[in-house]
């Protein structure tokens, strides 16, 4: 079962068609269920998140109809009678879903963690390859019709993971020769993050590996402008390390790509991978088709439920 919290909200049963949400309340009461999972909702919060602007009269009634409404969407045919996977108990709401089921934030962030670690440890093609399902997975709005602080503050966190993965994808890619896709992650973070210089940063290590040192001082100089300009402070002490050492540098040779077969499809936001490239890690939400993993060997777990309240 795949779950998709971005864009349309939608459940992919294994086997079956999709299954959307189509109201705007109900769709940001199952987000925040399905993302509090692991220790439940407190109703009231729950209530002022479908309710920014101020809870009706009849709120309480209202909620319940929308919790009626969320668990018949994640109720299965495979459930046991007289059994649900969304509980109230203690002033709190308790959603379960399959333990194999993967949530396309959760795989999002679990593949950007990864990343920067294959990264850090040299393997740049898994890194790359993790990276690039991560910028995929997160292609879309978070809730595009609702709005209220924790929407808000869902949409910064997953906007902070994005930039990450774009970043990681764009140095990963730096590091196997692949400028053009190094070039285009890079130029993507900066438009996303104007203010943002490890962006910038990422930008320049694109232009010194592809061989043009000049447009990589261009990029310092014109993060320079923008920060004096917009916020009256200069680049960091990393920021300018690199420009020093670029300025000391002799000027690069170009280097030939040497991974970028299938990544296009990723960039333009198609939910595809190319299984050519090295395998990551296992994952335990690879089951179902996770951008960021690769299927490996499918395992059906059983779902645990509670009786109804």
């Amino acid at each position: 079962m795949l779950i998709r919290l971005i864009g349309l909200v939608t459940i992919e049963p294994d086997g079956a068609a999709p299954q959307h949400l189509s109201s705007a309340q109900a769709q940001v009461a199952f987000a925040r269920l399905i993302l509090e999972r692991s220790g439940g909702t407190d109703r009231d919060q729950l209530a002022e998140t479908i309710w920014p602007e101020g809870l009706p009269d009849t709120w309480a009634s209202a909620l319940r109809s929308l919790v009626s409404r969320v668990r018949t969407f994640v109720t299965t045919p495979q459930d046991q009678p007289g059994v649900t996977p969304l509980v109230a108990q203690g002033g709190r709401y308790l959603l379960r879903i399959p333990q194999d089921a993967a949530v396309d934030v959760e795989c999002a962030e679990t593949a950007v963690t990864e990343a920067a670690e294959a990264y850090a440890e040299g393997a740049y093609a898994v890194a790359q390859q993790l990276a690039a399902g991560a910028v995929s997975n997160l292609r879309g709005s978070f809730l595009p019709s609702h709005e209220g602080e924790w929407v808000n503050a869902m949409r910064e966190q997953l906007e902070e993971v994005r930039l990450k993965a774009l970043e990681t994808a764009s140095l990963s890619s730096s590091a196997l020769g692949d400028e053009h896709h190094a070039l285009r992650y890079a130029e993507e973070a900066v438009r996303r993050a104007p203010f943002r210089e490890s962006a910038y940063r990422c930008r320049m290590a694109a232009h010194t590996r592809a061989g043009n040192r000049a447009e990589a001082l261009r990029s310092y100089q014109q993060l320079r402008e923008v920060l004096a300009e917009e916020l009256g402070i200069d680049p960091a002490p990393e920021t300018e390390a690199a420009y020093l050492e670029l300025l000391r540098t002799p000027e690069p040779r170009s280097f030939a790509p040497r991974s970028a077969a299938g990544l296009d499809p990723v960039l333009m936001g198609v939910f595809e991978m190319d299984h050519r490239a090295s395998a990551p890690r296992p994952c335990s939400l690879a089951d179902h088709g996770c951008v960021t993993h690769p299927v490996t060997h499918p395992v059906t777990h059983p779902v645990t439920s509670f009786p109804a309240a």
